[in-house]
């Protein structure tokens, strides 16, 4: 699905309105009606911009399907619960939860120490994580962080 955006959508963007969030605004300066949602979702994957963030700014009226656009943004979301629906169908794992931090932890502490200085006390926290359940803790917020598709692996780690 290509979108483009609205003159409602540039009027709330230089207004620097309260609806757009900070990864939201990063994210519309890149629908430019050539652009697929999936090259958009790609290209802005560092920032953690989900599908909600896109169906958040198409509700708002800032974003529109652009002409002759045939895949609806329904299609995408359906793909990631299709793949959560297949994880969760999966035999649990025998792993012992020191086996799961020992082979996340490395993981973690690449996805945060790729954050810079914004992540730094995030990955100050993964540093001092001393155990399974600390880094399970920890991974909501690295999944905020860095984004769920980049957090997947590590979540696997953690959960496989």
């Amino acid at each position: 699905m290509k979108y483009i955006k609205t003159e409602l959508g540039q009027q709330a963007f230089k207004e620097r309105s309260p609806l757009f969030s900070a990864r939201q605004r990063s994210t519309f300066i890149l629908f430019d009606g050539n652009k697929t949602l999936e090259q958009v979702l790609t290209a802005a994957a560092g920032m953690g911009v989900t599908v909600e963030d896109v169906e958040h700014m198409v509700a708002q009226g800032f974003l529109t399907p652009a002409a002759g656009s045939t895949t609806a943004l329904g299609p995408v979301a359906t793909a990631e619960a299709i793949q959560k629906a297949e994880d969760a169908a999966r035999p649990p794992s025998n792993r012992t939860p020191q086996e799961r931090y020992a082979d996340a932890k490395p993981i973690a502490t690449k996805l945060t120490a790729g954050l810079g200085l914004r992540g730094f006390r995030l990955n100050l926290s993964v540093e001092a994580a001393a155990g399974f359940d600390d880094l399970l803790t920890l991974l909501p917020k690295i999944q905020d962080a860095v984004g769920g598709k980049l957090a997947s692996e590590l979540e696997r780690a953690l959960k496989d």
